[in-house]
């Protein structure tokens, strides 16, 4: 794997011109907590019209059900006032949310996550994970019933308050979804590209727990070794993704119009609200 270099200029119009396998970072970016990772503010990225995303009005994050009364604070002086919840009904049952006070919930799984888990615990053989992986990304049948009422609540959520997203890694659903949300906003493919792979750095923790817990179950090494493709970030997935759109709906915003029902007056909208 390439060496990344960790820069604190993330917001940077410099950004562009970064080498292709570099991971930037701005240091307000990283969201502090004692109980999630990969918990990080969607601000200050370059976008549409010469602006950026505001700080402070939208985040992601891994899974939040180990967070800490001192963390529901924390969230609760950032505003944080909608959590939608990317994750199906079996994640959700085994770790519910916890949401800071005066927050409400938004449960969108919409059956994305109806893959056998012992592809995810390395319990069937012959499998392709890389390929599966793959299909995941390019798959957008389901991207309409989970990412669509995200947008709607982006939409009609008051200009003070600030919306959470989250799955489970805050790697895959919640990637797809980052990507989504940025790209409507006019940020470009590379920069959302290097936001997507952020996640094997803000996520080291949570990936070494995971890999931990598969060896403690009984899991050779080899099985581990196996479903790591699952683990990582990889650019080239959310790749297939834009790729997925893009031939077959022709554009973007094409398809942001179709499926995510932004249509011109209301991409304006959202830009004008998340941008400055």
């Amino acid at each position: 794997m390439k060496k990344l270099l960790l820069l604190l200029l993330f917001a940077s119009p410099a950004l562009a011109q970064t080498p292709a396998d570099t991971v930037v970072f701005n240091a307000r970016r990283a969201v502090t907590l004692e109980g999630a990772s990969n918990f990080r503010d969607l601000g200050g990225y370059p976008a549409a019209g010469g602006k950026h995303v505001k700080w402070g009005h939208l985040y992601r994050s891994a899974d939040i059900s180990k967070l800490t009364d001192s963390d529901l604070l924390a969230l609760q002086s950032r505003h944080v006032a909608l959590v939608c919840d990317l994750r199906g009904p079996q994640e959700v049952a085994q770790a519910p949310d916890r949401l800071p006070p005066g927050a409400r919930r938004l449960e969108l799984p919409a059956g994305s996550e109806n893959i056998d888990p012992r592809l995810l615990m390395g319990g069937a053989k012959n499998v392709n994970r890389d390929s599966l992986m793959r299909a995941v990304y390019t798959n957008t049948s389901f991207f309409r019933a989970k990412y669509k009422p995200l947008f709607d609540e982006l939409l009609a959520l008051p200009g003070n308050e600030a919306l959470l997203f989250h799955c489970t890694a805050g790697k895959d659903r919640t990637g797809i979804g980052a990507a989504l949300v940025l790209a409507a906003l006019g940020v470009d493919r590379q920069t959302i590209l290097k936001d997507y792979a952020a996640t094997d750095v803000y996520w080291q923790v949570g990936r070494a727990q995971s890999v931990q817990r598969m060896t403690q179950a009984g899991l050779s090494a080899e099985a581990v070794a196996a479903v790591r493709p699952l683990l990582a970030a990889n650019p080239a997935y959310l790749a297939g993704t834009f790729a997925a759109i893009d031939r077959q709906y022709g554009s973007l915003d094409k398809y942001l119009a179709t499926e995510m029902g932004l249509t011109p007056q209301k991409q304006a909208a959202l830009r004008a609200k998340y941008l400055q």
